[in-house]
């Protein structure tokens, strides 16, 4: 275990305020460069609540020097950039290839100071900032999560939804926006935080001379200031007037809404994250509801009570809290979950935990904060939260620390000081009657009578003209391949070292997807793929649970359309555990009767709120209305096909469809070559075979002969969800590269492509659209994605349609192919830093049957795709009058005759 997570970590603070955080890691040619601003929603009041997060999307909008999409800058440059507002702290962030660093400081300077924030953009902008909270809507959680917060802090900001609502989103002025940026948006209100493969004398220099002269703020801003409110307040008086309401509700709060499954939320406050209790808070919460062995899940989802149960602990800059979600069985009663949860934490409080308990609960959590701190992203973010939320980048090395010193008797004590039936909220959610009507297969004359006209795409040259300059590459990377190697029952192997942490990242595939299910047993082989853990010939579930949770080790399985994919970390030491239980559960699994009919019980209830977001349903209908049936795509699980599989049904599955010689094992990390290839052969040598591997053939399937298009009523959501699409290329097919870079320049990014630019950016309709070419071993689907309000739908689709017509008529330009080409190459460099991304790619390679080398060659395969050659596929690929349009949402789109 590494002796701290922050040894190398260099603190600079400029003269005008900024503080500079730095680290030095050198395993891949990639920097993540991350801004952190200290205001976040608890700087808002009711009335202005959501500026923060509306002052987020404005300042990818352009500057005064560079009036344009920032999103295009940083997808010329490859980065993988985003931004987020939280309660405490809004931050940017982009990670990139190394010779990029100045070029990602340059704008991130030029936006904290010149950010454009003009009326128009606010217009547009607020459309997409309203799309996204309707979003956040259509989900009951979310609904229930507000009113219970509410409760909770009813006159702190914490109380207030972070995103905001909409009546307040339609009422801000461009002035108060701007005050707020002006307020908050300085060097001496930001952490600066660069984590990679850089210098840190040179980088320093560089950073000096790019933020160096930005002023600091005339007359600090506060809480609430520019946003209307009161000036600030002393840090006593914010936590005197914090969470602890005196009176706390003495009934639940009750949500009778459209929706699927009720739910219970409780909500208990906490104090800050500077206050010693918090890492025994964590402890405890790990006690109650991590894994199998958990306190929680026992007394609720063992006991068929509940579905699902999921706590967090929260804890900010004035205050924190710890919520328990959770998800009942079908047919259960909210006060009974409520009165059965709060007698197992009464119990925990009475009887006490065990050393045993508090032990492993230590080391899950250790090692979670150590997995997720694997790929340098995630390094930079826990740094600069820490550093904004605490004030410490080292907060979370003591906080491990303090972590390794919890005792029994502190999680007792916690849990009696704060988890007491005076202090919790307690809300319900009771799901009202809801119907789902559909209209189906009527040509649509209603979308091609609108006439938006995309306007002239933004020139890449304009982009080009905007650019910070980039340092020339004079090094090449070296390229490690990964050691390959098969048993002689056809397991294949890849194995690739890696020193940087203290870690192994495990990727597994065999073929036994969702193609193979029964037409009267759609689900048959998540059943499967979902119930391996649940007990072997020598181990019953609670014991491969706890061998797993001692060594903070996880291992997963999830079924795929053409396989089932394993995932699997742990820290270097425990990689022989995770190979022990997964060559346990592939060989020997059991499928006891108990669990699997616990498994039935459960899928029920996720398939009953799956079926109540538009998201889902649209994308069930989209895939059933372009595959016919008898397709191996065509089915889909529901309550019918669930109750019809059996025990012997899986346990049939299981013989015939997991074998060595279709599955594929790829490993990363810290470990000895010639260790883990005798280890894998110890475990998986005698993983016995007989006959040839179950194959499928797909049948053709033709394109529809016009536009089909397809409504789905949700009541009650108040945002549409619009899949658009057809099916698609495979894998191998010779265009492939060229539709990568076709669809780059289409949909592949919400913030620069073609779509993105006109239908989110331009237009404010969308607050994500996005386009892709699904491909495996069998033909794929391409499909655009979007969501919107209900009344703006049929205008998206409409553009949406406008836009394909156009390129699949007129093609791209030959500057749009270079720079989606770079794009591309650029994310690909980015993605093989992170281990798990890196993992799935060498497996997904050898799944295909690609050669090793294909790891680094891919690159070189795109950088040879042609102009020609993408508007060859436009015209091949792209089919605006063949196409099926599904939208899911409230009815109001009905009444817009979107058929």
């Amino acid at each position: 275990m590494p002796s701290t997570l922050t040894e190398n970590v260099r603190k600079t603070v400029l003269e005008n305020g900024l503080t500079v955080l730095t680290k030095e890691v050198h395993t891949a040619p990639v920097v993540t460069v991350q801004v952190w601003y200290k205001v976040g929603s608890r700087n808002e009041e009711p009335g202005v609540n959501g500026i923060a997060h509306q002052l987020e999307h404005l300042m990818f909008k352009g500057t005064q020097n560079r009036p344009i999409q920032f999103g295009r800058l940083f997808s010329a440059l490859g980065s993988d950039s985003n931004a987020f507002t939280s309660y405490d702290q809004t931050a940017y962030y982009g990670t990139v290839e190394r010779n990029k660093l100045k070029a990602l400081l340059v704008l991130e300077a030029d936006r904290m100071q010149n950010s454009q924030i003009e009326p128009e953009q606010l217009a547009s902008e607020k459309r997409v900032v309203i799309s996204e909270l309707q979003g956040y809507e259509n989900s009951p959680e979310y609904r229930l999560n507000r009113a219970v917060m509410q409760a909770v802090f009813p006159n702190h900001a914490y109380g207030l939804p972070v995103g905001g609502t909409k009546a307040d989103v339609e009422k801000f002025e461009v002035e108060q926006v701007q005050k707020y940026y002006r307020n908050f948006y300085s060097p001496d209100n930001a952490v600066l935080v660069i984590v990679g493969d850089f210098q840190t004398g040179n980088t320093l220099e560089t950073i000096k001379e790019v933020f160096g002269k930005l002023p600091r703020r005339q007359g600090a801003g506060g809480r609430g200031q520019g946003a209307g409110g009161a000036g600030e307040a002393g840090g006593e008086e914010l936590i005197s007037k914090c969470p602890i309401p005196h009176s706390p509700l003495p009934t639940p709060i009750v949500l009778r809404e459209p929706g699927a499954g009720r739910l219970l939320q409780v909500v208990y406050p906490l104090p800050d994250a500077n206050q010693p209790d918090v890492p025994m808070l964590d402890v405890m919460d790990y006690i109650f509801t991590e894994g199998r062995n958990s306190r929680l899940y026992q007394a609720l989802v063992e006991s068929g009570l509940a579905s699902e149960v999921t706590a967090s602990v929260t804890s900010l800059r004035e205050s924190g809290w710890y919520e328990v979600l959770v998800t009942a069985g079908s047919k259960q009663d909210l006060k009974k979950i409520d009165s059965v949860l709060s007698s197992a934490i009464a119990n925990v409080a009475e009887k006490g935990v065990t050393t045993e308990e508090v032990e492993r609960a230590k080391t899950q959590l250790t090692a979670d904060v150590i997995l997720s701190n694997r790929d340098i992203t995630s390094q930079a973010m826990r740094l600069g939260n820490d550093e904004t939320t605490v004030g410490d980048y080292r907060y979370t090395d003591r906080y491990l620390a303090a972590v390794r010193l919890v005792k029994p008797t502190d999680v007792v004590a916690v849990i009696n000081k704060y988890l007491t039936k005076e202090s919790r909220t307690v809300g319900f959610f009771e799901p009202t009657q809801k119907q789902v009507t559909g209209v189906s297969d009527k040509p649509d004359s209603a979308q091609t009578t609108e006439n938006f006209s995309p306007g002239v795409p933004v020139l890449p040259s304009e982009v080009a003209k905007y650019l910070p300059p980039v340092d020339l590459v004079t090094d090449t990377i070296a390229q490690v391949l990964p050691q390959e190697f098969k048993l002689t029952n056809g397991l294949r192997i890849l194995l690739l070292p890696d020193r940087s942490t203290p870690t192994v990242t495990l990727s597994g595939y065999i073929q036994a997807g969702t193609e193979f299910d029964p037409e009267n047993q759609a689900g048959l082989a998540a059943f499967v793929s979902e119930n391996l853990l649940n007990g072997t010939t020598s181990k019953n579930v609670l014991t491969i649970a706890k061998v797993l949770a001692e060594r903070g080790a996880s291992l997963n399985f999830e079924v795929h359309r053409e396989g089932v994919h394993i995932e699997g970390d742990s820290l270097a030491g425990d990689l022989p555990i995770i190979l022990e239980i997964l060559a346990d559960v592939v060989k020997n699994s059991t499928f006891p009767a108990k669990e699997l009919e616990l498994h039935r019980q459960q899928t029920l209830t996720d398939l009953q709120l799956e079926l109540d977001e538009p998201s889902e349903v649209a994308r069930r209908i989209f895939v059933q209305s372009i595959y016919p049936k008898k397709h191996p795509l065509h089915t889909f699980p529901t309550e019918e096909s669930l109750q019809q599989i059996q025990r012997q049904d899986v346990i049939d599955f299981k013989a015939k469809h997991y074998r060595p010689d279709t599955t594929v094992l790829a490993l990363v990390g810290d470990f000895d070559l010639d260790k883990v290839r005798s280890l894998i052969q110890n475990e998986f040598g005698n993983w016995q075979v007989s006959g040839q591997a179950p194959t499928l053939k797909y049948p053709p399937v033709s394109m529809p002969e016009k536009i089909v298009s397809v409504n789905p009523v949700l009541p009650g959501k108040a945002q549409a969800v619009t899949y658009m699409g057809y099916t698609g290329i495979n894998r191998y097919d010779p265009r492939f590269h060229a539709a990568l870079v076709l669809n780059q320049i289409l949909g592949g990014d919400t913030l620069s492509s073609r779509l993105g630019a006109e239908v989110r950016d331009r237009q404010g309709l969308s607050y994500g659209i996005y386009s892709y070419f699904h491909t495996g071993k069998n033909a794929g689907t391409f499909l655009i994605e979007m969501q919107t309000s209900p009344e703006d739908s049929s205008k998206a689709i409409a553009s949406t349609r406008q836009i394909l017509q156009q390129i699949h008529q007129q093609g791209v330009t030959a500057l749009e192919v270079e720079t989606a080409k770079r794009t591309l190459i650029s994310n690909y460099n980015v993605s093989l830093a992170n281990p798990e991304e890196l993992t799935d790619r060498i497996l997904m390679n050898e799944v295909y049957g690609l050669d090793k080398v294909e790891l680094h060659s891919f690159t070189d395969k795109l950088q040879k795709v042609t102009f020609e050659q993408v508007n060859q596929a436009a015209r091949e690929l792209l089919h605006p009058d063949k196409i099926v349009v599904v939208t899911a949402g409230p009815s109001v789109l009905a009444e817009k005759s979107i058929r």
